[in-house]
C-alpha cells in the first residue's frame, strides 16, 4: 500500500513539473523594452547593448572624434540560468558622474572603476565601470534610470544612412594586426580576446563582457588615422606594452583596473595615436605581441 501511495505521489509531482516548466533564460524582450533598444547577441552567449554619446562633440588635438572611437557606453549581460551577471562602461561628463553613481548604488549595483580614457579632449569625459547580478529586467531598469540623469541619448538608435567605409586599407591593417576588424559606422574596430580563462568572483567571464583588447581606428585624410582603445594585460605584460607603445609614438593615457575580484588579476591600458594608419597598426602589433592574446596565424 505504501509503495503504491509513493508511486502515485511521484506521478503527481512529475505532472506538476511538466505543467509549470521553470524558466531557463532571462527575459530579453523585457530587457529590450527597459533599455529602449534591442540587444546584440555575441558568439560567446553574452547580450550587449550600446549607448553611443552622439550628443557630445569632442575634439582632441584638433580632431573631431566620432562616438564609436571612444564614447560608446555599453552594457553586457551574461546569462546565469534565469538571472544574469551585468557589466558595463558608462561614458559621462564630469557633472554627470555623481548623480548617476548615486542612483546606481541606490539600486544595489556596484561601481568598480571611475577614470579617464583620454587626455586633452574637450569636453573631458569620465568612464564608470559597473557590475551587478540578479534579474535582468530589474538591472536594466536601474541602469536606464541612472542614465536618465545624464544627457546620454536614450531613444531608439537611428538607422545608418549610408554604407560605411573604412577610409584606409582595412585589409592591410588586418594583416598587420593579425586580427579581423569590423566597421561600426566609420570606425574600424577590433576585439581581440586573451587566451586565459578569466573569472570574476569564481564565475567564468566571456571576452565580450569587456575583457578583450579593444582597438578602434578613425580614418582621417591622406591615409592618416587616429586610434584609441585599451589593452587587457597581466601584471607581467604592463611594462613591455608600455615600452612598445612609447617606442612607436603612441601615447599611454591611463592604466587601471576595471573589475574587483577577477582572476588572473588584469590591468587595462588605454592609448591614443595620431598618424599614418599602417604605422599606427605596426606599433599596436608590437604591443600585442607582448601580450597573451589570440591572433590569427
Amino acid at each position: 500500500m505504501l509503495a503504491r501511495q509513493l508511486l502515485t505521489l511521484g506521478a503527481i509531482v512529475l505532472s506538476m513539473c511538466a505543467a509549470a516548466p521553470l524558466s531557463t533564460s532571462p527575459d530579453w524582450q523585457g530587457v529590450d523594452q527597459a533599455l529602449g533598444r534591442p540587444g546584440a547577441e555575441q558568439p560567446d552567449g553574452v547580450r550587449r547593448y550600446s549607448f553611443p554619446r552622439s550628443d557630445l562633440r569632442v575634439t582632441l588635438d584638433g580632431v573631431a572624434l566620432k562616438p564609436g572611437l571612444a564614447f560608446g557606453s555599453w552594457l553586457a549581460f551574461q546569462p546565469m540560468g534565469n538571472e544574469v551577471m551585468l557589466m558595463g562602461d558608462l561614458v559621462l561628463l564630469q557633472e554627470e558622474v555623481n548623480p548617476v553613481m548615486s542612483r546606481l548604488l541606490d539600486a544595489g549595483l556596484t561601481v568598480t572603476a571611475l577614470h579617464n580614457h583620454l587626455m586633452r579632449s574637450s569636453p573631458g569625459t569620465m568612464y564608470m565601470h559597473i557590475h551587478g547580478h540578479g534579474n535582468a529586467v530589474a538591472l536594466a531598469s536601474a541602469v536606464r534610470a541612472a542614465l536618465a540623469l545624464s544627457h546620454t541619448p536614450l531613444g531608439a538608435p537611428a538607422a545608418a544612412t549610408q554604407e560605411p567605409t573604412a577610409g584606409f586599407d582595412a585589409a592591410a591593417v588586418d594583416r598587420i594586426l593579425g586580427a579581423r576588424g569590423r566597421l561600426n559606422g566609420s570606425i574600424y574596430q577590433f576585439s581581440i580576446p586573451r587566451r586565459e580563462r578569466i573569472t570574476e568572483a569564481g564565475v567564468p567571464v566571456p571576452p565580450s563582457m569587456g575583457l578583450a583588447t579593444a582597438i578602434n581606428i578613425q580614418p582621417l585624410a591622406n591615409g592618416r588615422a587616429v586610434t584609441s582603445g585599451d589593452f587587457v594585460l597581466l601584471a607581467s605584460e604592463v611594462t613591455p606594452v608600455l615600452r612598445a607603445l612609447r617606442a612607436n609614438s603612441i601615447e599611454v593615457t591611463a592604466l587601471h583596473n576595471h573589475l574587483g575580484q577577477e582572476q588572473p588579476r588584469l590591468f587595462f591600458m588605454h592609448f591614443w595615436g595620431n598618424g599614418d594608419a599602417a604605422a599606427l597598426a605596426r606599433g599596436l602589433r608590437q604591443a600585442l605581441d607582448r601580450t597573451g592574446v589570440r591572433l590569427q596565424p
